[in-house]
């Protein structure tokens, strides 16, 4: 930001080429998508053509090296078109990031090149069937044995589970808590890799969810990020991000559907006139757009101080994630409010956008986890 409250020229660019890209490639598709359950892969490696891969990889390691408001104003911008597909995009990056930051060169080497082509796609493994939001008490345990690792255990609501190439994944190589778990990048083709069932899910259908199962399976030791013990502080750096990105999908979609119920409340009529025409409208969409707005700047300021790797960074990146996603959820519900019994309808989009943020204020940490970790670090001060 060359002020406190405007874009660079560069950042307005990236923001043009995103919302370009959304509208040709994915807005006319993405209720098809939805309505079919169909995985967008093509679209997804269109995203990588543009850069949109490897956001925050290094330039070094092959990526365009851009910050996280840069990230956000990509994710803001396809979840425009479709929040789902954002979403697993921003996945990807984090994963990516996580090895290209916290990897050492051989591994960088081996697996970077192809993921910021995506001519292979990554997974973040970190929930299991019972830690979500106590993640330090995953029981994925990876056991050192010569070279390699044996590693058994379920993560659980995994994006890609089935169709990505790589698993990001947290694992216990120690003892309880925290300090004994450590990362490992795994293979889908390696014996002993399986998946559950797709899930069946309210929304977010342009994107496959499954369990991962870990049957005995040995994972090379080179194929671990960073030192032993290290893995549950590189699964929070990741998450510092990953709310930005949720968060910045939740805007995306709000935006979406505020604009569409300022053109239907224009052209619908009642009692003779246009709705838009009737106060308690205007005043529904003033707080619609009020609400958006300050979700907005409060997550564009957390994107610069995790960029910036200020010390309040995690506090912020919790808050903004937490105001996008609400403020969001309840934007797109007005809004569907606001179409009446069309917006409950698939004819319309409010209906899509409503089912795929619900999600929003469960994952990357619950909203409820995220005012935790604001009212810890606020009585740590």
């Amino acid at each position: 930001m060359t002020t406190q409250f405007e874009l660079t020229e560069d950042q307005l660019a990236i923001q043009d080429m995103a919302r370009k890209f959304t509208a040709d490639a994915i807005t006319p598709f993405a209720a098809e998508w939805d309505e079919k359950h169909h995985f967008p892969k093509d679209v997804i490696k269109e995203a990588a053509e543009l850069g949109f891969a490897s956001i925050y990889v290094s330039e070094a390691s092959g990526g365009i090296g851009l910050g996280r408001l840069e990230a956000a104003l990509i994710m803001e911008a396809m979840a425009y078109g479709c929040p789902t597909t954002s979403s697993f995009i921003s996945i990807h990056n984090m994963a990516a990031w996580m090895i290209d930051c916290f990897g050492n060169a051989e591994i960088k080497e081996r697996y970077l090149p192809r993921l910021n082509t995506m001519d292979i796609m990554a997974s973040y493994c970190l929930t299991e069937p019972s830690s979500g939001s106590d993640a330090a008490a995953l029981r994925t345990t990876a056991k050192l044995e010569g070279d390699h690792y044996v590693v058994n255990g379920t993560k659980q609501f995994i994006s890609g589970a089935g169709v990505n190439d790589l698993y990001v994944t947290m694992v216990r190589t120690g003892g309880d808590g925290a300090k004994g778990i450590s990362c490992l990048v795994i293979e889908k083709d390696m014996p002993g890799v399986s998946f559950g069932a797709p899930e069946k899910k309210l929304g977010w259908n342009a994107s496959p969810t499954a369990q991962v199962i870990f049957d005995n399976v040995k994972v090379p030791l080179e194929n671990r990020v960073g030192a032993e013990g290290d893995g549950f502080r590189f699964a929070m750096a990741g998450l510092d991000g990953g709310r930005l990105n949720i968060g910045a999908c939740s805007l995306g979609g709000a935006q979406r559907c505020l604009d569409e119920s300022i053109k239907y409340t224009k052209e619908r009529q009642q009692f003779g006139q246009p709705v838009a025409d009737f106060q308690n409208t205007q005043f529904m969409l003033a707080d619609m757009a009020t609400d958006l707005e300050a979700s907005r700047a409060l997550l564009y300021l957390a994107a610069a101080k995790v960029t910036a790797n200020a010390p309040d960074k995690t506090r912020f990146s919790a808050m903004a994630k937490r105001l996008a996603t609400d403020n969001g959820s309840s934007i797109v519900d007005r809004a569907l409010q606001l179409h009446g019994g069309y917006g409950y309808l698939k004819d319309y989009p409010i209906e899509r956008f409503w089912r795929d943020l619900r999600v929003h204020s469960i994952l990357e940490g619950t909203n409820q986890v995220m005012r935790m970790i604001v009212g810890r670090d606020l009585l740590r001060q």
